[in-house]
């Protein structure tokens, strides 16, 4: 498995590596931390893990003037120390891990989709907001890009909701298509905590089948589930999605919301995701993982 994980030192991207053990990775795997500056530097790679250091904030703006070639290459091992910690701190959680670090230059959230399709990840990890975004449960402008316009899955991390060690509580949001499946699929075969709980929740206005037929998808989604021993319960709701989806997370306590890249919705015109996901990835309060085949993998297929 190959996981993208976009850096920028704030205290949510912390939280979104803080967050990995949680996410039922598994014990090996490859991970590309990387940050983007916007205007002064490109392609550089980093691939050390063992040194550790924190960036200050504004330490580059607060100093003399200097000139450019010298102010990069300050600039550059600024960030560079930074990308360090980072990986540090995600070898902590996974010592198995092939971990290696890139600094990009461009817009940030362009720069990221496309080092996503170039690098084949099967995931990103993002946190919901950087160093600019100050509101607890607003989706930065760079994660909901990010989230829309990837073309592989999306962990949206807002926060740790829960502490390292326990139970998760899991909702999927199910509306009869193959995404939906996908993310059945995906909780199924990941590595969970030992009593982790799955909510299938079906809400029956997205499903084009009969009561019958949703109960028989529901029992379909229930036996891959238990297949994989985890707890499993089932609940179907009229009404709007992106309201009852969002209200039962929050009702029932979930740590994270699993949806498929949405079907059965009018897509936004340069989203991927539909308007029923759209909304979830931006107004939910816990983790939103959208889980995506990779379209760039179907394409050189």
């Amino acid at each position: 498995m190959k996981i993208l994980i976009p850096y920028d030192g704030s205290s949510c991207a912390g939280d979104a590596i803080r967050d990995l053990p949680r996410a039922g990775l598994p014990r090996e795997a490859e991970a590309l931390i990387t940050t983007v500056q916007e205007s002064w530097f490109s392609g550089y790679s980093v691939s050390e893990m063992h040194k550790s250091s924190i960036l200050p904030t504004n330490s580059i703006a607060a100093k003399p003037a200097l000139d450019e070639e010298k102010a990069n290459a300050e600039l550059l091992g600024e960030y560079e120390k930074m990308l360090e910690k980072a990986a540090k701190l995600l070898y902590t959680f996974f010592p198995d891990w092939k971990t290696e670090t890139l600094i990009l230059n461009g817009s940030p959230a362009r720069e990221i989709i496309r080092q996503a399709k170039k690098w084949d990840a099967d995931l990103i990890v993002v946190g919901s907001h950087g160093q600019t975004e100050s509101k607890r449960f607003a989706l930065g402008s760079v994660a909901q890009k990010i989230a829309n316009e990837a073309e592989c899955s999306v962990r949206i991390v807002r926060g740790q909701a829960w502490k390292n060690g326990s139970p998760g509580r899991l909702l999927i949001g199910l509306d009869g298509s193959r995404a939906a499946t996908d993310a059945v699929n995906e909780v199924a075969r990941r590595m969970w905590i030992m009593g982790s709980e799955v909510r299938l929740l079906a809400v029956r206005d997205l499903f084009e089948k009969d009561y019958e037929q949703v109960c028989r998808y529901l029992k379909d989604a229930r036996q891959i589930l238990e297949r994989a021993e985890l707890s499993v319960t089932e609940l179907i709701e009229n009404g709007d999605p992106k309201k009852i989806i969002i209200s039962a997370a929050e009702e029932w306590g979930a740590d994270c919301i699993f949806i498929g890249e949405n079907d059965t919705a009018e897509p936004n015109k340069n989203s991927l995701l539909g308007g029923v996901a759209t909304a979830i990835v931006a107004r939910a309060q816990c983790m939103v993982e959208i889980v995506r085949e990779k379209k760039y993998q179907t394409e050189n297929a």
